[in-house]
C-alpha cells in the first residue's frame, strides 16, 4: 500500500530533521523578539514552537522587548517618546511607562507559555518559566550632549544563575531591564540584552525574530549565510537594511565573533519560521557565523556513511563505478568532502600516480539539491590545489556522462594512451569512459 504524497513528504521531512534534533538536545538557544511579536497574530504560534523546542531538550532563554507597548503607555499618559540615534531617552516619567509596559508584556508572554489546552500543540505540556535579577546595568550617560538618564547598557550578566535555572529544565524569560549596584533601574535594549546573554552563556544559537526575511543582496535575493566579516560590509550600506536588521545584524556579528556558534535572523511574520530555520537544511532566514558555513576538508572514517549516501544513486545509474563500503574505508584518505553546517553535501577523491606527476580525479559527487550552488566548482578547485601541493602536474578524469561539465572547466579530451601506464592497464573497455585531462 502506498502512502499519500503528503504523508510521504511529512515522513521525509521528519527523517531529515532527526540529525538536528539529536544535535540540539542539551544546547542553549537565546531567542530575542520585540513587542511587535509579543502582541502579534503569531504570538501563540511562537509559544507553541518554543514549547516544542523545550520538549526536545533544548535549553531556552527568551528575551522580549516592549517598544510598541511602551509607546502606547506613553501616549496614554500624554507623554512624547524621545530618541537620539535610534535609542530611547528615558527620563523619570518614561521609566514609569517602561516598567508598566514591561510588566504587562512579560505576564502576557508567561500566560502564552503556560497554555495546555487539549487538542492544541501544547496539550499535556507544562513549561516552567523563570526569571530573575540576572542583569547588572550601567547608565548610557551623556552622548552628543544628550543625557540618556535612565537608559542603560549591560554591565554584567550573571550567567551561572541563568545556567542553574536551565539545568532545572526551566525556560528563562528575561525582560530588558537592569539594576545598577546602587539600586537604580535602567531601561535596556532587547537586542543588547539578548546578545550579552548569548555571549555570556556561550550559546549554541542566538536567534532574532525581525521585520524582514533576513539579509538580501543587491537584487533582493535572500542571503542564507554570511560571515561576521561579510556582515560588517553589509552594515556599511545601511540603506539596504530594515529597522530591525540595522539593530540586530551588529549584535549577530559581535556574538559570532565572541563565541556564539550561530546567529540567526528570521522573519517574525512567517508562521513556523523558527522551526523551518532550525530543522531544515535550507532554512528560511540568514545565519551569521564567524567562519564560512561551508568548508572543504579531508575526509575521515566517520564520513564514510555520508559518502556512501552521496555516491550510491550515481553508482546505481552507471555514472560512477561501484565501490564497496570496505574499499571506501580503506581509501578514505584519498577523499575530500564539502561540509555545510555539519552536513556532507559533496565529495571527491584524488588517486595520484607519482611517477607520471599525474592524478586521477574520481568520485566527484554533490547532493542533487545543491548542484546549482557552485559546490562542484569548489570541490574541483580544492582538489586541484591539493594535487599541486603534492607536486603533481596533471589531473585527469574518466567519465561517461559529465564530459561537458569538465570541458567547461578547462579539461580537454585525450586518448586512453595519455593515461599513466598503471591506469591504462586497468582501463575498462566495456565502459568506454572518455578521458579528459588538465594541466595544473
Amino acid at each position: 500500500m502506498t502512502a499519500p504524497e503528503s504523508t510521504r513528504q511529512y515522513v521525509s521531512w521528519f527523517r531529515q530533521a532527526a540529525p538536528y534534533i539529536h544535535a540540539f538536545r542539551g544546547r542553549t538557544f537565546v531567542i530575542g523578539f520585540d513587542g511587535e511579536v509579543a502582541q502579534g497574530a503569531l504570538a501563540q504560534a511562537l509559544a507553541q514552537d518554543c514549547n516544542l523546542l523545550a520538549a526536545l531538550g533544548i535549553r531556552l532563554v527568551l528575551v522580549h522587548g516592549a517598544r510598541p507597548q511602551i509607546e502606547a503607555e506613553l501616549a496614554r499618559r500624554g507623554l512624547k517618546a524621545k530618541y537620539h540615534k535610534g535609542l530611547r531617552v528615558t527620563d523619570a516619567a518614561a521609566l514609569e511607562c517602561v516598567k508598566a509596559a514591561m510588566g504587562v508584556t512579560r505576564l502576557e508572554i508567561e500566560a502564552l507559555l503556560s497554555q495546555g489546552l487539549p487538542n492544541t500543540p501544547m496539550a499535556g505540556a507544562w513549561m516552567r518559566v523563570t526569571g530573575g535579577n540576572f542583569i547588572t546595568a550601567k547608565p548610557v550617560g551623556v552622548v552628543d550632549g544628550i543625557d540618556y538618564q535612565y537608559t542603560g547598557a549591560v554591565r554584567k550578566i550573571v550567567a551561572n544563575e541563568i545556567s542553574a535555572d536551565l539545568d532545572q529544565q526551566n525556560v528563562v524569560l528575561i525582560s530588558p531591564i537592569g539594576v545598577s549596584p546602587a539600586g537604580e533601574i535602567f531601561n535596556l535594549s532587547m537586542e543588547e540584552v539578548a546578545e550579552s546573554v548569548a555571549v555570556a552563556l556561550q550559546a549554541e544559537k542566538l536567534i532574532f525574530l525581525c521585520d524582514a526575511p533576513g539579509v538580501t543582496d543587491r537584487r533582493g535575493t535572500l542571503v542564507d549565510a554570511i560571515t561576521a566579516d561579510e556582515a560588517e560590509q553589509v552594515l556599511r550600506k545601511p540603506k539596504r537594511l530594515t529597522e530591525d536588521l540595522g539593530l540586530y545584524l551588529p549584535c549577530c556579528m559581535r556574538a559570532a565573533r565572541a563565541g556564539v556558534k550561530r546567529a540567526h535572523l528570521v522573519d517574525r511574520d512567517v508562521d513556523g519560521g523558527l522551526l523551518l530555520e532550525l530543522f531544515t537544511h535550507e532554512g528560511v532566514g540568514t545565519v551569521v557565523t564567524r567562519d564560512p558555513l561551508a568548508r572543504l576538508r579531508e575526509a575521515t572514517i566517520d564520513d564514510v556513511a555520508a559518502i556512501v549516501g552521496l555516491i550510491a544513486p550515481l553508482e546505481a545509474d552507471g555514472t560512477l563505478v561501484r565501490r564497496g563500503r570496505e574499499l571506501l574505508e580503506m581509501e578514505i584518505g584519498r577523499f575530500s568532502v564539502l561540509e555545510h553546517d555539519g552536513v556532507i553535501l559533496g565529495c571527491a577523491a584524488l588517486y595520484p600516480f607519482s611517477k607520471d606527476k599525474a592524478a586521477e580525479l574520481a568520485c566527484l559527487a554533490v547532493n542533487p539539491d545543491y548542484r546549482r550552488v557552485g559546490y562542484g566548482e569548489q570541490l574541483l578547485h580544492y582538489m586541484e590545489v591539493r594535487a599541486r601541493k603534492a607536486g603533481l602536474k596533471k589531473l585527469f578524469v574518466l567519465t561517461t556522462r559529465t564530459s561537458h561539465w569538465f570541458i567547461e572547466r578547462g579539461f580537454k579530451e585525450a586518448g586512453v594512451d595519455s593515461l599513466p601506464r598503471e591506469k591504462r592497464e586497468l582501463y575498462n573497455w566495456q565502459r568506454r569512459s572518455k578521458v579528459l585531462g588538465k594541466a595544473l
